[in-house]
């Protein structure tokens, strides 16, 4: 009997589309989504904010544009940032097509809730011709009433239902560069509602679990619905959505990424909780190193553990470990999963920073090496 190598997750075969300069679906990397917060006719807070996202990895950042104002603000926007601007309308089509006209990547619209089908023509036109996507996005709490009336509830079948209406009008349209969401705040009933979305059609979906929670509550729900799915196969781009900073959305995405071995980015931390063996302050060591290696985008793995009980062991799977000694004494070094040196406590945590650092300086300076030999 064949068994399934335990790491493996095979991904859903979807089609891709185009973000931007973003590939979502296929082959294509799963990419991290956030949303800005500011009122968008404020331009410069907003370049700002999607400035911070775009520094903390956001691959694609949604933007409201409720009103004429904001979609005016989108064309300053789009002009001053890098990543891929999705404009986030809501009934109003003119402000779809304003929002193509100003440089939006994509539209996340229900085509079905802009009115008549030359309205939806009008959009669609406006897309094609401003080489901008659509998201279609689902979300329990604005189910159609038809449908409510139907099911008596949301319910992942009437989510789906909605999914696929919205997905016919654009089909009919000749339109399919579009990806699909069907969010809930439950997440029992999005995860219910992107599997039967997965089986239904072949469409790149947008992974969430809308209006999460703060930040603790938030990401554990995002991180146990999105990370099933993705565990599943299932989702080409994620968003996790908090109230919080979008920055930290970005960053709980990522999280949820490398925690299934999808996406590299940054130092990954392995580290105990602490005990009474520790021959380090843990927390503490573990807080500053986040917060002085936040800067680093190269992948690499570091175990900062604080007695020789699973040190060791979780050294030889890490690039750079740390292992605790006696307290207030010298603590092992491992370097490549091989004890190296010592460390006296009051040097460790910049003796870790710069080992990082210079790490990662030799790894740019290999790939750097490596891409101007490709290039002859």
């Amino acid at each position: 009997m064949s068994v399934r190598p335990y790491r493996d997750i095979y991904r859903r075969k979807s089609r891709q589309i185009r973000v931007g300069n973003v590939l979502v679906g296929g082959d294509a990397p799963i990419s991290v989504q956030t949303m800005t917060n500011t009122v968008t006719s404020d331009v410069e807070g907003t370049i700002a904010q999607v400035r911070a996202a775009e520094d903390a990895g956001a691959d694609i950042v949604r933007i409201s544009c409720p009103d004429e104002d904001a979609t005016k603000a989108l064309r300053k926007i789009v002009g001053a940032v890098s990543v891929p601007i999705v404009a986030d309308i809501h009934f109003h089509y003119k402000r779809a097509i304003e929002a193509a006209e100003a440089g939006a990547a994509c539209l996340r619209i229900n085509p079905g809730n802009i009115g008549s089908p030359e309205r939806v023509r009008e959009v669609v036109k406006a897309a094609r011709d401003h080489g901008c996507s659509m998201r279609i996005g689902v979300n329990a709490g604005s189910l159609e009433r038809h449908l409510l009336e139907k099911y008596g509830e949301p319910c992942p079948e009437a989510m789906v239902e909605s999914a696929l209406d919205h997905a016919r009008i654009l089909e009919d349209n000749d339109f399919r560069e579009f990806k699909i969401s069907v969010k809930a705040s439950d997440v029992f009933l999005s995860v219910a509602a992107y599997n039967g979305l997965a089986e239904a059609c072949d469409y790149p979906l947008h992974l969430g679990v809308t209006e999460a929670g703060g930040m603790i509550g938030g990401s554990v729900k995002s991180a146990i619905g999105i990370g099933s799915l993705l565990w599943a196969g299932i989702g080409d781009t994620i968003r996790v959505s908090l109230s919080a900073d979008p920055v930290e959305e970005v960053k709980v995405g990522y999280e949820i990424l490398k925690s299934l071995g999808l996406r590299r980015r940054g130092v990954t931390i392995i580290s105990c909780p602490s005990c009474a063996r520790q021959g380090f302050q843990v927390i503490k060591t573990v807080e500053t190193l986040e917060e002085r290696l936040a800067h680093i985008t190269t992948p690499m793995t570091l175990s900062i553990i604080g007695c020789v009980v699973n040190g060791p062991g979780e050294a030889r799977e890490t690039d750079i470990g740390l292992t605790g000694g006696a307290r207030g004494r010298s603590h092992k070094v491992y370097v490549g999963g091989i004890a190296d040196h010592n460390v006296d406590d009051d040097k460790l945590v910049d003796h870790i920073v710069d080992m990082v650092e210079t790490r990662v300086a030799a790894i740019q300076a290999a790939e750097a090496a490596e891409a101007s030999e490709a290039a002859d």
